[in-house]
C-alpha cells in the first residue's frame, strides 16, 4: 500500500531562506514517497521541519491568551503559580489542586496534543534517519542533518518520558498502514538509552559554535546542554558534570550587568536575542511567525485599558506572594522591573497599569505592546547559568564541594547580588558547606534563576524533594520529601502526581496501553 501516513508525515516540511536568521515555513502538499528523499533539499526540508514542531513548541509557543505554553502547566503542580483564567482553563486548576486523577477526561485533549505532536516529530526524525543516507549528497552535510534529526528525536522523547513515564518506543518511521502502528509501553530506562545515544552523536558531529553564529541551527553545545540535563534528570552526576563542562568551557558566557536597573543582565535577556548567554532558543519573526500572546502574559487583565495592540491580557502564569519569598530582599531578580513588576506607565499615553500581584516583566515585549502588536522576542530554552548550576550540583554529588563547583554556583549568585559581593567571596562561603547543604543551595539558585522558563517541576520530579518557601520570611526555603508534602495551595502530593495521564483518545486507539496509576 502506498503510504498515506508518510504523505501526512511530510506535510509541513519547511525550506530555509537565504537569511541566516530564520527558518521560513513553506508547507508542502501532494508529496509522495516516490518523489521524496531524492535530493539534498529534501533532506534539509525534513530536518528544518523539526525546529518548529513537537516538544520545543510545548515550551516556546504562546498560542492562547488564556493559558500559557503546555510546559507552563507543570509548574501549577507546585501551587506557587496560578492562572487567573483557570475557571475556563481547568487543567491549571486541577494541576494546582492536585486533582488531575479525577478529571482525566477533562485534560485529555492537552495530553493528546502532547502525545501526537511529539510522536509526529519523532516519526519525521526517524524517516530522515532512514532515508537521508540514501540521498546522493555531501557526506559531511548528510551527517550534520542526521545529527540534528537525532537531537530532535531525543528532545521529544525526553519530554514524553518525563511527562508519561514508560511510553511506546519507535526507532523507524511509520510509513504505511501495514506498519506496526501501536506498540506496548517501553520502560523509561530503555528510552533514556536512545536519548543519550542520540545526543552523544549530536555532540560529536555538530559544530562547536554558538547557536546564534551557527545560522540558528543546533550545535555541539545545544546537544551537550540537553545531554547534561538528561543525565541530571536520571541522577547520573559524574556524566552530568563532565557534559555540562563542555558548555561551561565553550564560547558561551553569562551576560554581565551594565547596571542594577534597566541595563541589568535580566533586562538584556528580556530585550535582546542572540546574547552569548543563550545556548538554544526558539526564533520569532514578525514576517514569518511571531510569538503570539507572550507580551500579554506580563500583566493582569486590567492592562487592556493601558494598551491598544492586544485585546486580551491575563495573568496566565502568575507567581504567588509566597513564591516570591524564594528571593532574599537584596536579590536583584526580585527588584521591580527585573524578573517581575507591579507598575507600568505607557510612555505613549501616560496610562498606568498597577497591581498588588506581580506581573512578569521578563515577558514584556515593549515593541510589540506599544508599536507593532507582533511578538518577536525569541524564547530561550537553555542559558549558560544552567550549565554552571548543573556542573556545580553534579560535581558535588559525585565527589565533594570543590572550589570549581563552588565557583560555578558563585558566578550565578554574584550576578544577582546587589551589595557588591564578589564571585571569590561567594566561592569561599560556599566551599565551606557540606555536600547536602551545597546541593540545596544549587536547588535554591535554580528556583531563583529559572522560575519563568518552566524548569521547576523537572527539578522536583528528579529530586523527589519539594521546596517549602516561607510565607512570611524572604529567602527562607526548606526541602521536604515530595510525597506527603503540601504544595503552595495546600494540596498533598501523592505518588500518582508524578506523571500525567495518557489521553483517553490514545487509550482507545492503542489497546496495548494501560493508564498511569491513579488516573480514572
Amino acid at each position: 500500500m502506498k503510504n498515506k501516513l508518510f504523505m501526512l508525515l511530510l506535510a509541513g516540511m519547511v525550506l530555509t531562506t537565504s537569511c541566516n536568521k530564520f527558518l521560513e515555513e513553506d508547507p508542502k502538499s501532494g508529496i509522495t514517497l516516490d518523489s521524496y528523499y531524492k535530493t539534498p533539499a529534501h533532506a534539509l526540508n525534513t530536518v528544518n521541519s523539526l525546529y518548529r514542531m513537537g516538544a520545543p513548541q510545548q515550551y516556546s509557543y504562546a498560542s492562547s491568551a488564556y493559558i500559557g505554553p503546555t510546559a507552563s502547566v507543570n509548574t501549577m503542580l507546585t501551587g506557587y503559580f496560578t492562572n487567573s483564567y483557570e475557571g475556563q482553563e481547568r487543567i491549571c486548576q486541577f494541576s494546582r489542586e492536585l486533582t488531575r486523577q479525577n478529571n482525566t477526561s477533562l485534560i485529555s485533549n492537552t495530553m493528546n496534543s502532547i502525545w501526537a505532536d511529539s510522536y509526529k516529530a519523532i516519526n519525521i526524525a526517524n524517516a530522515g534517519l532512514k532515508y537521508i543516507p540514501e540521498i546522493k549528497m555531501d557526506e559531511a552535510t548528510a551527517n550534520k542533518l542526521m545529527a540534528e534529526a537525532k537531537f530532535f528525536r531525543a528532545f521529544n522523547y525526553f519530554y514524553l518520558v518525563k511527562t508519561f513515564g514508560a511510553i511506546p518506543f519507535y526507532t523507524t518511521p511509520n510509513e504505511s498502514l501495514e506498519d506496526e502502528l501501536y506498540l506496548d509501553r517501553t520502560d523509561a530506562s530503555k528510552v533514556y538509552e536512545l536519548i543519550e545515544s542520540d545526543l552523544k552523536t549530536a555532540v560529536d558531529v555538530l559544530a562547536a559554535s554558538k547557536f546564534a553564529t551557527n545560522g540558528h541551527r543546533i550545535t555541539k553545545y545545544v546537544a551537550a546542554m540537553t545531554l547534561a540535563n538528561v543525565y541530571l534528570q536520571q541522577g547520573k552526576f559524574a556524566d552530568a558534570a563532565a557534559t555540562a563542562k563542555i558548555v561551561v568551557n565553550s564560547a558561551h558566557k553569562m551576560t554581565p550587568n551594565g547596571n542594577l536597573e534597566g541595563l541589568s543582565a535580566y533586562n538584556e535577556l528580556r530585550r535582546e536575542d542572540d546574547l552569548d548567554e543563550v545556548i538554544y532558543a526558539q526564533e520569532y519573526n514578525a514576517d514569518v511567525r511571531d510569538g503570539s500572546w507572550w507580551p500579554t502574559y506580563g500583566f493582569s487583565s486590567s492592562a487592556v485599558s493601558v494598551f491598544d495592540k492586544y485585546s486580551i491580557f491575563e495573568r496566565v502564569y502568575g507567581p504567588t506572594k509566597q513564591f516570591l519569598n524564594v528571593y532574599d530582599t537584596k536579590d536583584l531578580r526580585i527588584q521591580p522591573n527585573q524578573f517581575f513588576h507591579w507598575k507600568y506607565t505607557n510612555p505613549n499615553t501616560g496610562k498606568v497599569w498597577e497591581s498588588s500581584e506581580a506581573g512578569i516583566w521578563y515577558y514584556v515585549d515593549e515593541e510589540a505592546l506599544l508599536r507593532t502588536g507582533k511578538a518577536t522576542k525569541d524564547w530561550n530554552f537553555y542559558r549558560y547559568p544552567e550549565a554552571l548550576l548543573i556542573a556545580a550540583e553534579a560535581i558535588a554529588k559525585s565527589g565533594s564541594v570543590t572550589a570549581e563547583a563552588a565557583g560555578y554556583l558563585a558566578q550565578v549568585r554574584a550576578r544577582a547580588n546587589t551589595e557588591g559581593k564578589t564571585v571569590a567571596q561567594f566561592t569561599a562561603e560556599l566551599q565551606g558547606l557540606s555536600v547536602d547543604n551545597f546541593v540545596k543551595e544549587c536547588w535554591i539558585e535554580r528556583l531563583r534563576e529559572f522560575p519563568l522558563e518552566f524548569k521547576m517541576w523537572d527539578d522536583i520530579l528528579r529530586t523527589k524533594m519539594f521546596p517549602v518557601i516561607s510565607a512570611t520570611e524572604a529567602g527562607v526555603i526548606e526541602f521536604k520529601p515530595l510525597i506527603g508534602a503540601a504544595n503552595g495551595s495546600g494540596a498533598i502530593f501523592k505518588e500518582s502526581d508524578l506523571l500525567w495521564p495518557i489521553s483517553v483518545e490514545e487509550l482507545q486507539r492503542n489497546k496495548k496501553l494501560t493508564q498511569n496509576e491513579g488516573y480514572k
